[in-house]
């Protein structure tokens, strides 16, 4: 079984940094693209930013030049740099990762979420 953890959600004022963090672990063989979505009151699941094991990044244009998305392959490990929030940054944030587990069977796994609220 394969479970992702993420942390370092929390509330931040308006121009604040957040960092989240996104471990893997399981029976990994390998994981090809891992990525941040979000999920806002009233509104549809938004993709914010993938990269891939190459290291290739993809961005939601709404957080183009605020959030840099980095990983640790090594580490399983997905990261989410969010600079200059803005209060409609404000959702749960959710991990996901196109994962091949020992078995070579391969499927996308989710992370529980962590909140982020962006709030004077």
């Amino acid at each position: 079984q394969v479970q992702l953890v993420e942390s370092g959600g929390g509330l931040v004022q308006p121009g604040g940094s957040l960092r989240l963090s996104c471990a893997a672990s399981g029976s990994i063989f390998s994981i090809n693209v891992m990525g941040w979505y979000r999920l806002a009151p009233g509104k549809q699941r938004e993709l914010v930013a993938t990269i891939t094991n190459g290291g290739r990044t993809n961005y939601a244009d709404s957080v183009k030049g605020r959030f840099t998305i980095s990983r640790d392959n090594a580490k399983n490990t997905v990261y989410l740099q969010m600079n200059s929030l803005k209060p409609e940054d404000t959702a749960v944030y959710y991990c996901n990762g196109d994962v091949t587990i020992a078995t070579m069977l391969r499927r996308d796994y989710w992370g529980q979420g962590t909140q982020v609220t962006v709030s004077s």
